[in-house]
């Protein structure tokens, strides 16, 4: 059997045509080889992730986000918490040897939560002792913010005859209460 020329190209185009279809399918069976591989990983990553968040969220269940009692002020009336957070910044001022030349109460401002109170306090205090008198301020309880902060340093005259220059302080402080029955 002998073929001629027309039928030889034909074949050759219809090899080529076949072995370019196998080539394709071997190819996108690659391909998606890949795809499924990367699935899977991701898959595992994110059962992994998952994983994690249920631990984390049963830990953050199991912790207590409550803060302490002693955190808050308790008082039975706004007043009263206010008197409490006064006493406290005057011993905190007396163990800085602080003046304390006078506090108030201050009105509470629309953006505070009804249970806070505020009271606005000048002391003259030196200036060694200021950095310690707001950190037994802020880091002890209960917990006090400082909401405001004025220094006025000493006149020059003052600051001559002083060794150790006594500032003065204005500040305004911010607490939480908690309605307590004493």
């Amino acid at each position: 059997m002998q073929f001629n020329r027309e039928q030889i190209i034909s074949i050759g185009a219809l090899c080529l045509l076949l072995l370019a279809c196998v080539f394709a399918v071997g190819w996108s069976l690659q391909v998606r080889s890949e795809a499924n591989y990367e699935l899977t990983e991701r898959r595992e990553a994110l059962s992994n992730l998952e994983a994690r968040a249920r631990s984390a969220a049963q830990t953050h269940a199991q912790m207590k986000l409550e803060a302490p009692a002693a955190a808050f002020v308790d008082a039975p009336t706004v007043g009263l918490a206010a008197a409490q957070l006064q006493a406290y910044l005057s011993q905190v001022a007396a163990s800085q040897q602080a003046i304390l030349i006078s506090y108030g109460v201050e009105p509470t401002r629309r953006e505070d939560s009804p249970d806070s109170v505020r009271v606005q306090a000048t002391l003259d205090v030196g200036q060694m002792a200021l950095q310690s008198l707001l950190y037994q301020l802020e880091s002890r309880t209960p917990y006090v913010l400082v909401d405001a902060l004025a220094l006025q340093p000493p006149s020059t005259a003052e600051q001559r005859a002083a060794q150790a220059p006594i500032l003065r302080l204005t500040m305004s402080l911010r607490a939480l209460w908690r309605r307590g029955s004493q």
